[in-house]
């Protein structure tokens, strides 16, 4: 939505700017006009006023002005809004037509907005928000005078100046005969006593370090890992299948796995245990160097696929993605296509198909091989290469 930029000196000579400070102005600001004068100034007009909750914590106040009945109110005299109900707090928009107290040597040809927080016996703690001001011009564009963090103060959040002439107010903002903020209150969430991040994985981890608990295991090419059935359970649709189901591994204290190797198994025990995968150069050093980290990520692509961890599936899916290039993707295609990874498998079409790689896959023998063996997958990457 287009604004409409600050007032110029060649319109009306206007001096624009936005001043923010802290102050307790509110009723003292008020009373600094003679009980003798109040009964003779005229009265400030009731404003127009419409509010939207976006949620229990913020909100959005339309705030429609009469020109023509506020302009002549002194310095002071505020117009206020009916009291809103955001946060659990209740809150009152005070607007200032010719600012709220008289500046010394300054021209009154400026408005001051307050935000109010009304304080009750219950509740007088600070607590933070978040107070933006919009004036809405005559074309319906808002134009931004603020948008601030006030700090948390008891009760008045902030004097917000706006500086412009009445011819300018007029020629711009005024439309028929009324003034129109748009106002968004926004309450912050405290949180006093600092919480520190869930450490359920780290502490859960500790648990394959020792023996402690332990009631099944898995021998994997020989080598025997010891594990808890209730955590594989909880992790794993499969092996909760396996360990507490009817199946004859139910009832087995020692289970042996073919297809997988025992750097995948570790690797996959310890995502179970703790949601984080080894660190990649930990990785290829569990498998003695053997294989490529592309390699290594579709081995835990495929375990993750068996016993349906699907969130490190994803992880891995990411990791083969981040190494993907024209001499790996084809591999990594077919790894996706095989392991059900529908995620990585789109990826990697929308790779061959770019004009500059596809140019160089084309002519490899593992993409005819991936032809041949899934043509599916190759009339995919001709659709998206033809652009249908």
């Amino acid at each position: 939505m287009e604004t409409k930029p600050t007032p110029t000196d060649e319109e009306s000579s206007v001096e624009a700017g936005l001043h923010h400070r802290m102050t307790g102005v509110g009723d003292e600001a008020s009373s600094s006009v003679s009980k003798r004068q109040r009964t003779s100034e005229p009265r400030a007009p009731h404003p127009l006023q419409t509010t939207t909750m976006m949620d229990s914590a913020s909100a959005v106040v339309e705030f429609k002005v009469n020109y023509e009945q506020s302009k002549h109110l002194p310095a002071g005299q505020a117009i206020k809004s009916d009291d809103i109900s955001v946060g659990g707090q209740v809150w009152r928009i005070n607007f200032y037509p010719r600012g709220a107290y008289e500046i010394p040597g300054m021209s009154n040809d400026h408005f001051s907005i307050f935000l109010e927080r009304q304080i009750n016996a219950d509740i007088t703690a600070p607590i933070k928000s978040i107070f933006e001001v919009l004036l809405i011009d005559k074309d319906g564009a808002p134009v931004m005078i603020s948008s601030k963090l006030p700090p948390p103060l008891q009760r008045y959040y902030g004097n917000y100046q706006w500086l412009a002439s009445q011819n300018y107010m007029v020629k711009n903002y005024v439309k028929d005969g009324h003034i129109k903020f748009m106002f968004t209150i926004t309450v912050l969430p405290d949180n006093p006593i600092p919480v520190p991040p869930s450490d359920i994985g780290k502490h859960i981890g500790t648990l394959l370090d020792s023996t402690d608990g332990m009631d099944v295991s898995f021998v994997v090419e020989g080598e025997t890992f010891h594990a808890h059935r209730a955590v594989l359970a909880a992790r794993s649709p499969v092996f909760r299948a396996e360990l507490l189901g009817s199946m004859s591994e139910a009832t087995m204290s020692c289970i042996t796995l073919h297809d997988i190797s025992p750097a995948t198994f570790r690797a996959m025990l310890q995502f179970m245990y703790t949601d984080v995968l080894p660190e990649d150069e930990e990785l290829v050093a569990s498998e003695l160097f053997t294989y490529s980290p592309t390699e290594i990520f579709e081995h835990l692509l495929v375990a993750a696929d068996r016993f349906a961890l699907d969130r490190m599936k994803l992880v891995c899916a990411q990791k083969l993605w981040e190494n993907v290039s024209v001499d790996t993707v084809c591999d990594t295609l077919l790894c996706a296509e095989m392991y059900n990874c529908p995620e990585l498998k789109d990826k990697c079409i929308g790779f061959v198909a770019e004009d500059r790689n596809f140019r160089k896959i084309v002519l490899t023998d593992s993409f005819m091989q991936l032809g041949q063996r899934f043509p599916p997958i190759l009339e995919e990457v001709r659709r998206r290469v033809a652009g249908i």
